[in-house]
């Protein structure tokens, strides 16, 4: 392989990344598909049929890697969230921040970049706040704080820490057989009990559920697969093209909005790349978009008045960085982490729940105070 193929198969990744994305955005828009909207869907009314359509996906996007796995079309211990560390306490603070800041800031990183395209100025605000929070607890100063306090609590289990070492053990099969198994069986049983509910069957719900889980899979092909490279030119050693992590990638709205705003910051600088997570925050908001023209239900948002300001204000500071210190978000650990059965991503998005769950509780306490 020669340098200049590189650019070719980097091209195909982010144009895949964006198409995928623009599915995404397009489906979240249409269903309103949303984690923090399931979540107080629970919590107010008691109905669980947006929390089916997330089970519904993470049980497709299980099958969806697994598949691939078992194909060996990706390799489960070279994603993103294939770690011998289960980092448990930055899981459990991080994703309790997360979980409480989305509650404040009206959804979590996808939701807000799909208000975005249908037309909502407040969710741009969060943009922006969530992406410098989120890139200095990357690189600045609450990443130094992460380092030195939280990170420092781990597990090393000495192996890959997902659900499908067990089975890999116990049965002495090969890891993708293994991932296929442990998938087929934590997946169907999230998708049966989605289906269990005769409400559950309709075409939004199951447009939302199996859409996003297949867009999952696919983003997982298109960094796993697709851009992977067995010897790259310069380094001679194996290489996936256009992730910011240099590992396999599917979807994530934390750090790719960060990377994203600094992208745009520094366009000028030349060492400044697009890469798959900068091309899905594009994809997710044009989706939306596009979806919001055509139903007629693009309108511009603004803010109620100045404590609307200041609880959008804290919930994007507190995304930014409980979604970074969690390793993601209630897609990226979420959907995505999960559909590798990584125990941190489980971890991750039990305290993401509860932190949503302390949210609810929280607004109710302040609309009682005021009356």
């Amino acid at each position: 392989m020669q340098v200049s193929d590189l650019s070719s198969i980097n091209q195909q990744v982010l144009i895949a990344s964006f198409v995928l994305s623009f599915l995404f955005g397009l489906i979240a828009q249409r269903t309103h598909f949303c984690t923090m909207g399931a979540v107080s869907d629970i919590v107010n009314i008691g109905d669980w049929q947006r929390m089916r359509q997330w089970a519904c996906a993470a049980g497709v996007a299980m099958l969806g890697f697994g598949l691939l796995a078992y194909l060996g079309k990706i390799d489960p211990s070279k994603t993103l969230y294939a770690s011998p560390r289960i980092a448990w306490l930055s899981a459990i603070v991080g994703g309790a921040m997360f979980g409480f800041g989305m509650v404040l800031a009206s959804g979590c990183g996808s939701k807000t970049l799909v208000r975005i395209g249908g037309g909502s100025l407040k969710s741009l605000v969060v943009f922006v706040v969530m992406g410098i929070a989120a890139f200095a607890t990357l690189k600045g100063i609450t990443a130094v704080v992460r380092v030195a306090t939280v990170d420092t609590f781990a597990i090393n289990s000495g192996a890959s820490s997902a659900l499908s070492m067990p089975a890999s053990s116990l049965f002495g099969l090969k890891i993708g057989a293994a991932q296929m198994l442990a998938a087929a069986l934590v997946g169907c049983g999230l998708v049966v009990w989605a289906l269990l509910s005769k409400d559950f069957r309709s075409f939004d719900n199951l447009f939302a559920g199996i859409g996003i889980g297949l867009v999952i899979t696919l983003m997982w092909w298109a960094s796993g697969s697709l851009g992977f490279v067995a010897e790259h030119p310069e380094t001679l050693e194996a290489a996936y093209i256009g992730t910011n992590s240099g590992r396999a990638e599917a979807l994530s709205f934390v750090a790719p909005v960060a990377y994203t705003v600094d992208w745009l910051m520094f366009f000028s600088d030349k060492s400044k790349v697009l890469t798959l997570g900068i091309a899905s925050v594009f994809g997710v908001i044009a989706g939306s978009a596009v979806m919001a023209v055509a139903t007629k239900s693009f309108r511009w948002e603004g803010f109620g008045g100045t404590e609307d300001v200041a609880n959008h204000l804290g919930g994007a500071v507190l995304m930014g960085i409980g979604g970074v210190t969690a390793m993601g978000c209630t897609v990226g650990q979420g959907l995505s982490g999960i559909s590798t059965l990584s125990t941190m991503s489980f971890i991750a998005v039990a305290a993401i729940l509860g932190g949503s769950v302390l949210g609810f509780k929280y607004q109710i306490w302040r609309l009682e105070k005021m009356v």
